[in-house]
């Protein structure tokens, strides 16, 4: 029999990509506090829906669809049409590193010098002569290593997990990484030779969890949880994160601090699928972030919050309006 519209009112969906151990025990939590709410949690399907259909889900929580795009065509849809998604798909689809840069630097945020460059590469539809008559050509990369410094730190401008990154010593260095990296665009920073790092999940533009963290150190060893930082330096974490965070309207996210001399450098904040797992970021942090996300996925679900974005979108007063004419 065909679901209806009340059965998946208070329905919660989570995709995820390869992760293991931050499903189950969610959806358990999950379900487990909502049972006195009707609030029920699973592992979203979703596929095929018409234009006009009603979302299954009351909420869904995004965790893979950075690398799955029809997941964010259905995300797109499933919002107009009233469900609460974490994160914000439309957003999470135009941020960018650079961007996050201009934006922290503006909010007061310390962040590395940092210079976006354009493509190695381009589709082969683009004339070079003719589709790329507005770039500069040659670049002026004396300017820019002098801005920079060396070495310096060679990055795509979308995408994490540290993929595609180099740390370059001499301008020789950095073209031959640069000729590497095809169609991406990157983004050039100064080397901040850190006293410390830390990395705080933030849940909810609310909740700060701040770890020490070594980008250095083999992934398993990357997290150190018995050496939380306290005092000042994790009061200025938790303030810095927040203000990214929350300018940015992310629900989830993480946000990495290079440390030198005292001063929080703003390293990496475009992580809306944060790392979850348990054998990551420790048994402490993970009981945390289950009981922060199941909280906020039952608060959205019970329409006891509302995602503050959802208005910040253009097309919302002429959906309202609409309604408001056919009622």
């Amino acid at each position: 029999m065909p679901e209806t519209r009340q059965e998946s009112s208070r329905r919660v969906g989570l995709l995820v990509g390869r992760e293991q151990t931050f499903p189950e025990p969610f959806l358990h939590v999950l379900n487990h506090r909502g049972a006195d709410n009707g609030v029920t949690a699973e592992l979203a399907r979703l596929g095929g829906p018409g234009e006009h259909d009603e979302p299954d889900y009351a909420v869904l929580i995004d965790r893979i669809s950075h690398e799955v795009p029809y997941y964010r065509a259905h995300l797109k849809s499933a919002v107009l049409m009233g469900a609460a998604v974490i994160n914000d798909p439309f957003w999470w689809e135009a941020d960018e590193k650079f961007f996050e840069c201009t934006l922290a630097r503006k909010l007061g945020v310390a962040v590395p010098r940092s210079v976006v460059l354009p493509n190695k590469e381009y589709i082969a539809d683009i004339d070079h002569e003719l589709s790329l008559r507005n770039l500069q050509f040659p670049l002026d990369w004396e300017r820019i290593i002098s801005y920079v410094g060396l070495p310096a730190v060679l990055k795509p401008n979308t995408g994490g997990g540290w993929k595609d990154v180099s740390v370059v010593h001499s301008l020789e260095e950095l073209w031959a990484a640069y000729d590497k990296t095809g169609q991406k665009t990157m983004i050039l920073q100064e080397y901040i030779k850190w006293d410390d790092y830390l990395r705080c999940i933030c849940i909810g533009r609310e909740h700060v969890w701040p770890l020490r963290y070594d980008p250095s150190a083999p992934f398993e060893r990357r997290y150190v949880a018995n050496d939380p930082p306290q005092g000042p330096l994790r009061q200025r974490a938790i303030a810095d994160a927040l203000t990214l965070t929350q300018a940015l309207g992310y629900d989830m996210n993480t946000v990495e601090f290079a440390i030198r001399d005292g001063t929080l450098y703003a390293i990496d904040f475009l992580n809306p699928a944060p790392d979850f797992d348990d054998f990551s970021i420790k048994q402490e942090a993970f009981r945390w972030v289950l009981d922060r996300m199941s909280d906020l996925a039952l608060r959205y679900a019970l329409r006891q919050l509302e995602p503050p974005w959802r208005r910040d979108h253009r097309w919302w007063k002429y959906v309202d309006s609409g309604a408001q004419s056919s009622g």
